[in-house]
């Protein structure tokens, strides 16, 4: 089996024929929004929302009003403030891309992405640079003000702090169109010699248990919504609509 391939890349795992059908019983449990492939071989198990994050003391001590919308991302005061993941080399960079794709439209986000540059946007290679090295609000206290990252990112901020905070040191964005929720799929791998210890793992990702352990875990959402949240996810961060 195979865990990890997310909606930015499920369709090539499906035009490759790599999964095998599985109509799990546990599937009933799962929010319909989530299940994209109706032929069940990508089988959701979490998402998360792909939003940019901001330090909030430093838009706090130099009263900048935030970026509202992407469009917002290119006036001149957000000048090199923005960093984000290279898209050919990212998970969090492709579904960013996909974001400004979904809003500016072809070619509009051709120009948009120029425009970008023009106003000082660094690239990075992946998640690590970008939110440690480069972002200010995280422990780099890096030059850029504003980073691609995830909703939960705040609240991670807050459970691994070396001292007790009350509130997060970051925010993200959520203006309209602003994030991109991704969504993580397993999959039974076609041919697989394992199939019934393969089925029971996946019923076990679908399970209330694993799905409400997924958020201190790794940082996503279950696609139970049955399943309930640890109490810093309430207090910490906040979805996009």
């Amino acid at each position: 089996m195979f865990y990890g391939v997310d909606n930015t890349f499920l369709s090539r795992a499906l035009e490759a024929g790599i999964f095998e059908r599985y109509d799990s019983p546990l599937l009933q449990s799962v929010a319909a929004e989530y299940r994209l492939d109706p032929e069940n071989r990508a089988i959701p198990v979490d998402y998360g929302d792909v939003c940019i994050n901001y330090d909030k003391a430093f838009f706090a001590k130099n009263e900048l009003v935030l970026p509202a919308t992407l469009g917002d991302l290119v006036r001149p005061e957000y000048f090199g403030m923005l960093v984000v993941e290279n898209p050919a080399t990212s998970s969090p960079g492709l579904a960013f891309l996909l974001a400004t794709i979904a809003h500016f439209g072809e070619p509009g986000y051709l120009d948009f992405w120029r425009m970008l540059r023009e106003n000082g946007l660094v690239v990075v290679n992946d998640w690590n640079t970008a939110y440690y090295t480069n972002f200010s609000g995280s422990s780099g206290r890096g030059p850029q003000t504003m980073v691609v990252s995830y909703a939960t990112s705040p609240a991670a901020e807050v459970i691994y702090s070396d001292v007790p905070l009350e509130q997060a040191p970051t925010a993200s964005i959520l203006g309209p169109d602003t994030c991109f929720r991704q969504v993580e799929f397993v999959g039974i791998l076609a041919g697989t010699r394992q199939r019934a210890a393969a089925e029971r793992f996946v019923d076990f990702m679908l399970s209330l248990p694993f799905q409400e352990d997924t958020p201190l875990q790794m940082f996503v959402m279950p696609v139970d919504p049955m399943a309930i949240l640890p109490d810093s996810f309430y207090q910490f961060i906040e979805q996009p609509t």
